[in-house]
């Protein structure tokens, strides 16, 4: 006889809004790791068995700008991060994902401000996943902020994978990709931007891992045309399983 297997969960939560259509999307990958667990643990996937989770899409100043990376000044984003993480421990979540990869510069804040949640890093959660898979050097698309704050060069570093970021002007074209491109809806413009650096950056130091440091250049970059030994790394992908993770307790 089978026996039945029932899922107790802990309540976690996703500080969005950086910008919308992303956090939107990290709610989406959550919802499939979930999925992918139950589908594991060979539980049947039903709206029961999902965990309690909040979305908290709120209105947080440009963190590239704050970084003081793009020539002009600009409100700190870390108040509202903290305000909706309070929001979210009041709601019961004990595990917290940030949706957007330039936010976690101030990652040690948030945490230190809540230590009873546990605030994952996106940075260091790739960083193992790729060390874990045998690569030992990758490619990083990403924000001029994200490359200021470090934060992958970091957490690669700490796991012996060399990181190799692209060329300044390559840098602009990403970020007029994200804020001309994803962040007003013209897709084509972000796809073809990214697909330019994408392949520039392989091609120059003969990579096969790219890891799309935002979380808007997955929404437009799925794959390298032409490059189809190019793995394409969606950190908010690694970063939902691992909420999932912490989201899932299995009881017999």
């Amino acid at each position: 006889m089978n026996q039945t297997r029932t899922v107790g969960t802990h309540t976690v939560g996703i500080l969005g809004g950086m910008g919308p259509a992303a956090g939107a999307d990290f709610a989406r990958l959550f919802v499939a790791a979930g999925a992918d667990h139950m589908r594991g643990q060979g539980i049947a996937v039903s709206d029961q068995a999902f965990p309690e989770h909040w979305l908290a899409q709120v209105p947080v100043p440009d963190r590239s700008t704050a970084l003081g990376v793009l020539g002009f000044g600009g409100h700190q984003p870390l108040e509202p991060m903290l305000q909706a993480m309070g929001k979210l421990a009041a709601l019961g979540a004990t595990t917290i994902a940030v949706a957007c990869n330039t936010a976690h510069a101030w990652h040690g804040e948030l945490q230190q401000r809540f230590p009873q949640l546990e605030v994952l890093h996106v940075a260091r959660e790739v960083a193992r996943t790729v060390a874990a898979r045998g690569v030992r050097q990758v490619g990083l698309l990403a924000t001029t902020g994200t490359y200021h704050a470090g934060l992958y060069d970091q957490a690669f570093t700490q796991q012996g994978v060399l990181c190799h970021s692209p060329l300044p002007d390559e840098r602009e074209q990403l970020m007029h990709g994200i804020y001309s491109g994803v962040k007003v809806g013209d897709m084509a413009l972000a796809h073809s931007t990214f697909v330019s650096v994408a392949e520039a950056l392989a091609k120059r130091h003969g990579l096969q891992t790219l890891v799309l440091g935002c979380t808007e250049i997955p929404l437009a970059l799925t794959s390298v045309p032409g490059m189809v030994n190019v793995d394409l790394i969606d950190p908010a992908e690694l970063l939902a399983q691992a909420l999932a993770q912490r989201a899932y307790r299995l009881v017999a």
